[in-house]
């Protein structure tokens, strides 16, 4: 991606940093950053801040959110926001953050507040916000990882499900506090892993529309551990299987054909913040669950049915910067990286686009705040 686009300022957003296992894997996270760092492809890029939550032993703080800001030789007089004293500073050098990102003015981080977890039990779920002034336009980058499904069975019987409106309650309050009061409002984009599903049930519906369904229950609970659906005829062959962490569909290209355009009229947990968010055209696959097999960097894993959990959005003043430099260079690419080679459980997605000099010269209040104080 860098190569082929060679962008003069490059945001990477990272969810799970350091993995499933990340009291094991922390020791490689330094390692990684290092040799990103100093590797040939990222010799041009001499301005650099990283900010890794690696704050593992603190149940009501840690992310494992990542979030790696380069910045090309090329690009001269570049600002980043200072929270705490509430002014733009110079960015310069290369810099790594790690243990101290509770203490860090260049940035806001959050867990989300305990009563939004599922069952109140923790996880690595918040967001990191930086802000930045380029060319005389300033803008959030929000680093974002919201819940996810914790069963099947349960995503499947409503419509929309339980797990949406959880998603839905954190995503609202991100937006609400980039926005507050606090501080000046800027455009922004919010990238990682919303871990937006498919509508469930609608999505069974329509795969499993001429079949008939078959309930397994516990013998000591009663509980519904599976369902399985079977074709009225053809030997009563198996369409699906589902069970908590079982998606079995049959044919997996459903998700693949024409890059699983057919099942976009089931993404509709966006569609709640229309009037708030925008996102471009998606053109590319669902970019989760893939195999974690590195031979096969096509297949999804028969654990969750495929959906589009990792995005980039953006405020519709941020659209207006994206899409006036479509129309004057067309060059905006919004797609998923590395479609044949194996990048673990989740593709990763980009957007990549060209901001015009002074694109934010309109906004004077915008300009005026990118002034050094």
């Amino acid at each position: 991606v860098v190569h082929t686009h060679k962008p003069h300022f490059m945001a990477l957003h990272c969810q799970e940093f350091g993995g499933k296992n990340y009291e094991a894997s922390m020791s490689h996270v330094d390692k990684f950053v290092k040799e990103l760092l100093s590797s040939d492809a990222m010799k041009e890029y001499n301005r650099a801040r990283v900010y890794l939550d690696e704050s593992y032993k603190s149940q009501e703080h840690f992310t494992a959110l990542g979030s790696f800001y380069f910045l090309h030789e090329s690009l001269k007089n570049i600002y980043q926001f200072d929270f705490k004293a509430k002014k733009y500073r110079k960015v310069t050098g290369k810099e790594i953050y790690s243990d101290t990102l509770e203490s860090t003015p260049m940035l806001e981080k959050e867990k989300f507040p305990q009563d939004y977890f599922p069952e109140c039990k923790w996880s690595r779920k918040g967001f990191i916000r930086t802000r930045w002034c380029i060319a005389d336009c300033a803008f959030d980058l929000v680093n974002i990882h919201l819940f996810h499904d914790a069963s099947n069975l349960v995503a499947w019987e409503t419509s929309p499900s339980v797990y949406s409106g959880i998603r839905h309650k954190a995503l609202g309050y991100v937006l609400d506090r980039i926005i507050d009061q606090r501080f000046e409002k800027v455009s922004y984009f919010v990238f990682g892993d919303f871990n937006f599903r498919l509508d469930s049930k609608s999505v069974v519906e329509t795969l499993c529309t001429k079949a008939t369904m078959q309930t397994v229950r516990a013998a000591d609970t009663n509980e519904v551990v599976k369902l399985i659906f079977r074709e009225s005829d053809n030997d009563r062959k198996v369409v699906l299987q589902l069970e908590k962490k079982l998606f079995d569909y049959f044919n997996q290209e459903v998700f693949r054909d024409d890059n699983g355009t057919a099942l976009l009229e089931f993404d509709k947990e966006l569609s709640v913040f229309k009037d708030r968010l925008y996102e471009l055209d998606i053109s590319f696959p669902p970019s989760y669950p893939y195999s974690e097999d590195s031979r096969q960097g096509e297949q999804y894993m028969n654990t969750r049915c495929p959906a589009w959990c990792d995005r980039i959005l953006m405020s519709l003043s941020a659209k207006e910067l994206v899409l006036r430099s479509e129309s004057e260079e067309k060059v905006v690419t919004y797609d998923h990286i590395g479609p044949n080679v194996c990048m673990g459980d989740h593709k990763p997605v980009f957007l990549a686009f060209r901001m015009a000099p002074g694109a934010g010269k309109p906004h004077a209040r915008v300009h005026k705040c990118c002034v050094v104080q």
